[in-house]
């Protein structure tokens, strides 16, 4: 990402985490998302969809892998595992803190088929 964008996205990010349960990191490939959310929150535990034994758990059994998640998390390449979006959403209906999902991804999740309505009211994207 360049440093032309880092700074306001950045703020941005800071400010969603502050009074979002989900934010979303969405963009082209190799734009920074990842290391832009791992710099930001570094206590927040890494997740990459990109690990295959990870992704296999994730669509084999959505509720149980959101459950086994820790309190903050950060899901990378999560437009690998549209499913799980509902079980994140549910997640959030019983337990909104603030900050608690960064998910990244390098597709627009909400306009994928099905997947806007997953998340609508709990989700800001920077």
């Amino acid at each position: 990402m360049t440093k032309l964008f880092a700074r306001p996205l950045t703020a941005s990010l800071k400010a969603a985490l502050r009074d979002t349960p989900v934010v979303c990191l969405l963009g082209p490939r190799q734009f920074g998302k990842t290391t832009l959310a791992r710099t930001l929150e570094p206590r927040h535990t890494y997740v990459t969809f990109d690990d295959d034994a990870v992704l296999s758990f994730a669509r084999s059994d959505p509720i149980g892998f959101v459950a086994a998640l820790p309190p903050r998390v950060i899901l990378d390449e999560i437009q690998r595992v549209p499913e799980l979006l509902r079980s994140i959403k549910f997640a959030v209906d019983r337990d909104r803190r603030r900050g608690r999902f960064v998910l990244a991804g390098s597709a627009n999740m909400l306009l994928l088929p099905g997947l806007g309505d997953s998340l609508q009211g709990g989700v800001k994207s920077g």
